[in-house]
């Protein structure tokens, strides 16, 4: 059993003085490639990682949620379970709870409380999906322990839906593969017809992640802006989204779009490419194709997107530098911080490593915390 299981089993017991008879988790993901391009109905290509969200739970005998944040100071929340659900004003973890619940009434589905006990070790603020993870633990939970019989990809709807509730019109991708990834795996999903597809990622490969330990927040103007401008270039284009449309296309209606626009539109038109020739790549185990096609999202997020801070661009130079052209690595998450994730042979990783630990302090003024993590497997419920 995980740490974070185990931690929340043994708070469960000691804050409501009883067993808890299920445990529910779901992990964070890292995305290898393909950023923004989700709710542009695009492709992506995360996979889960050993980090997650674990929450030990109980029956209650009324209608009431009752939970303890382990990981936020211990902070509590109790609130009824209604469709006519309102956001606390202060406690942001606990509105991914009420949005799941809401959703799920609103659904027609009928269940009642839980008392409930939350520990996670996604590093928040990371770009790894803490928020995603908690809504499919609990969304899973909810359905488990019920009998509501809510299928995966179902419950990472709710998870996405739960998000817009609380503010920040995110995609599908963080909910789906934390719902649905496999061991060893990433998940190419189409994120219009929601189509899954496992992609092997060879065992000769590490994936590292480096969080640059500036937090990020999406719950903020910058994310749901780009989405704007987005839907309004696809609105230009005469597309129903981004995924339809061409770099021919876009040239052809240059001038009827301003220069932000044109280039948010680039972005995302040349990062779907790139998430199918990455497939092709992780298949071939074609490492220095790879490379290529990461180190070429990573500049079209910081020079068309603009959403790469001088503290990750600087991680990801450093690792370049480290260990050559033939680097995978770029910015992953929604942006404006969080973390890098490189695809590396695992000789690589001391160089890397021992580059960081040398270089960034200087530069950002604090230390990056660097781990190594595998593909693994989505939601998963247990009966105690």
């Amino acid at each position: 059993m995980t740490d974070v299981k185990h931690k929340a089993i043994e708070a469960f017991k000691e804050h409501f003085k009883k067993d808890p008879t299920m445990l529910s988790y779901a992990p964070g993901r890292v995305n290898l490639i393909g950023e923004h391009t989700d709710y542009n109905d695009g492709f992506v290509l995360p996979c889960a990682i050993k980090f997650g969200t674990a929450i030990a739970a109980a029956k209650r005998d009324d209608n009431k949620i009752n939970a303890l944040a382990l990981d936020i100071n211990g902070d509590c929340d109790e609130f009824e379970i209604t469709a006519n659900m309102d956001k606390h004003e202060s406690k942001t973890w606990s509105n991914y709870l009420r949005g799941v619940v809401k959703l799920i009434c609103e659904k027609g589905y009928n269940f009642g409380g839980l008392d409930i006990v939350i520990c996670g070790d996604v590093p928040l603020g990371a770009g790894l999906s803490s928020s995603a993870s908690l809504e499919v633990c609990f969304g899973n939970l909810l359905s488990k322990a019920y009998g509501l019989n809510i299928a995966l990809q179902d419950i990472a709807l709710i998870g996405q839906a739960a998000e817009a509730f609380i503010g920040c019109k995110c995609g599908i991708m963080d909910q789906t593969i934390s719902a649905c990834g496999h061991k060893n795996c990433a998940l190419k999903i189409d994120c219009r017809s929601l189509k899954l597809e496992q992609v092997p990622v060879p065992e000769s490969l590490e994936v590292l992640i480096v969080n640059s330990n500036v937090k990020h927040a999406l719950v903020g103007g910058e994310y749901n802006e780009r989405r704007e401008q987005c839907e309004k270039a696809a609105q230009v284009l005469g597309v129903k989204a981004l995924r339809d449309a061409t770099m021919e296309m876009l040239k052809a209606k240059k001038a009827e779009l301003d220069d932000v626009t044109f280039r948010r539109a680039r972005h995302v038109i040349t990062e779907d490419d790139r998430v199918i020739e990455a497939v092709d790549a992780f298949s071939k185990g074609d490492l220095k194709r790879l490379a290529k096609l990461m180190y070429a999202s990573h500049v079209s997020m910081r020079d068309d997107f603009e959403i790469t801070i001088k503290e990750i661009d600087a991680l990801v130079e450093i690792i370049r530098e480290a260990i050559g052209e033939d680097a995978a690595v770029r910015m992953t998450g929604g942006g404006f911080g969080g973390s890098v994730v490189a695809v590396v042979e695992p000789s690589k990783v001391e160089a890397v490593t021992k580059a960081i630990d040398e270089k960034y302090e200087k530069i950002a003024g604090r230390k990056a915390t660097i781990f190594a993590t595998h593909a693994t497997d989505g939601a998963s419920f247990q009966l105690l």
